[in-house]
């Protein structure tokens, strides 16, 4: 079966065909700048047979970008389709599980599609047209959310009053569950037992966003982030975790602003907030290592950023209990070796013994890292959500 994965972005619809069950990958590509006009213009770059192309097309919606994907693809019929997977970053309460497309799914994306302003309605809209355009072509829909549904309802819940709660849907949902469900089982394919036995905090460290998420028996118990992708970890522009009283502050200042707040807390806070040059934690680890002083806002924000890390990962170790393996994932975990040092070194009452040289010379991935002797594993793995898609939407066409 050949799996096309779409996963669109508020301007941007990346793209891949893989072919399953074995996985490989036969095209793939990201289609730029869909929507109103900009200073360059819209293109779509495609891959396939070890090449690259750039082709320039207008594309004022992501219905128009699906059709130019589409006709990319029909240039080489062996790349035609044979069932179509959609990433969707937030399911609600409604979506515990992925979903086959139908009418009444997307009824119900379009009652839910507030819960992710930013993300949900562009790729509902994408599903409406390639539904519209290819109505006999099998489609699914993949939810980032619902990996975490097994989060039992104490750990998910806001002491909040219960009636509020339920009517306004307010609990943690988590994110990242699609990157985290991949990685986690290629931990467990690693260590050479079943997903459901494995017990690990898989970190999920991108130069955007970035999550933790505690695993115990295969399943989430718990991720960083909640009710929205904003708490948790410092992330690049996002603050993390924050006391609700300086939102009240902030809202008491901008009176009627809500939108002004939500800016500053989402897109100039984190890591360019703090360091007030870069919101990429590399450019700050670098300057440090060029000498800045420790009083300078880059070692601040470098330490910040380091000790949430480490203090979730502290937390979780004791929430999984007995833990094979913590795991680094994405940009950030993936690629640079001095935060997976700073964040696992002297953890030895955890269990945690990182390895100097093997950190350092973890260039090819799958990666472990942690010493001989280490009794929890330290397992650098390249995430792959595209992938991970096409798995899901494999498993729920076959099963149908």
């Amino acid at each position: 079966m050949k799996v096309l994965v779409f996963n669109c972005g508020s301007s941007s619809l990346k793209y891949k065909l893989i072919a399953l069950p074995a996985g490989d990958e036969l095209a793939g590509g990201e289609a730029q700048r869909v929507g109103p006009p900009t200073a360059e213009p819209a293109r779509i770059i495609h891959r396939a047979d070890g090449e690259e192309e750039t082709l320039y097309v207008e594309m004022p919606d992501h219905g128009a970008a699906f059709d130019q994907v589409m006709q990319v693809l029909q240039r080489d019929p062996r790349l035609a389709p044979d069932a179509i997977g959609h990433r969707l970053v937030h399911g609600a309460s409604r979506f515990k599980a992925h979903a086959r497309v139908s009418e009444e799914v997307i009824a119900e994306l379009e009652a839910i599609q507030d819960m992710a302003p930013l993300h949900n309605p562009p790729a509902i809209a994408l599903i409406k047209a390639s539904r519209s355009r290819y109505p006999d072509l099998p489609q699914t829909v993949v939810f980032d959310t619902a990996f975490h549904s097994t989060i039992p309802e104490y750990a998910a819940a806001y002491a909040l009053p219960v009636e509020l709660s339920r009517r306004q849907g307010i609990r943690k949902y988590g994110f990242h569950g699609t990157s985290h469900h991949y990685v986690a089982t290629e931990a467990a394919r690693m260590l050479g037992r079943p997903l459901e036995e494995l017990n690990a905090v898989s970190c999920h460290l991108g130069s955007g966003g970035a999550s933790l998420c505690a695993i115990r028996h295969g399943c989430s118990v718990d991720n960083t982030m909640g009710f929205s992708p904003l708490q948790g970890l410092m992330m690049s522009t996002r603050c993390g975790d924050l006391d609700p009283a300086v939102t009240l502050q902030l809202l008491a200042r901008w009176p009627g602003d809500a939108k002004a707040v939500e800016k500053m807390l989402n897109k100039q806070s984190g890591v360019l907030g703090m360091s007030g040059t870069t919101a990429d934690i590399r450019d700050v680890l670098a300057r440090l290592a060029e000498g800045e002083a420790l009083d300078d806002p880059m070692a601040l924000t470098a330490q910040l950023y380091l000790w949430r890390i480490r203090k979730y990962l502290g937390a979780y170790l004791a929430l999984v209990g007995c833990a094979d393996a913590v795991i680094f994932t994405d940009t950030i975990g993936e690629t640079v070796p001095e935060v997976r040092w700073a964040v696992c070194s002297d953890m030895d009452s955890f269990g945690l013994r990182i390895s100097a040289q093997r950190n350092r010379s973890a260039q090819t991935l799958p990666a472990d890292v942690a010493e001989e002797d280490s009794p929890v594993r330290i397992l650098v793995i390249q995430t792959n959500e595209e992938l991970a898609i096409a798995r899901q939407t494999y498993a729920l066409l076959k099963a149908a």
